[in-house]
């Protein structure tokens, strides 16, 4: 499948999308109740040269693959680590394609090119395959989901 990636500011129709799917993946923050406003945090991403920024997967036809951001606050920042690689999400119908790690991959290549020295993630799941090697377990945390695990990469 061809894909790209770039910035969220580059796409903003992709943004109500965004939304519904973080509503969706991560009800008990951004759903009815939560604390959190998935419209706001995307809005505070758009933006290419400062935290917090948001990159974007899109096909051929521009329709939204995935995302992640680059933040420098996510869960597990009381631990006093960041910035961070947050709110990977790949659409669940194309999972298993190699969307997750390009996003990952070029939210490393950002924080390299904005001149941090290490980037940080939390998961509820093991790093499996995933996760591309370097990545290694530095704390522990927990969300409203359960218990996370802090992953720390040398830049």
């Amino acid at each position: 499948m061809a894909q790209r990636i770039l910035h969220l500011l580059e796409a903003p129709a992709a943004k109500p999308q965004l939304v519904r799917w973080f509503v969706e993946a991560w009800a008990p923050w951004f759903g009815p109740g939560g604390q959190g406003d998935a419209e706001a945090d995307l809005a505070a991403c758009a933006d290419r040269d400062r935290l917090p920024l948001c990159l974007l997967a899109l096909d051929g036809e521009d329709k939204p693959l995935g995302t992640a951001a680059l933040k420098q606050e996510s869960l597990g920042s009381e631990l006093g680590y960041g910035p961070w690689l947050a709110a990977l999400l790949v659409a669940p119908e194309h999972r298993g394609r190699g969307i997750g790690r390009a996003l990952i991959e070029a939210i490393v290549a950002e924080a390299r090119r904005l001149g941090h020295q290490a980037l940080y993630t939390s998961s509820g799941l093991p790093p499996g395959r995933l996760w591309p090697r370097g990545w290694r377990p530095v704390g522990e945390s927990q969300s409203l989901r359960g218990d996370i695990t802090v992953y720390r990469l040398d830049l």
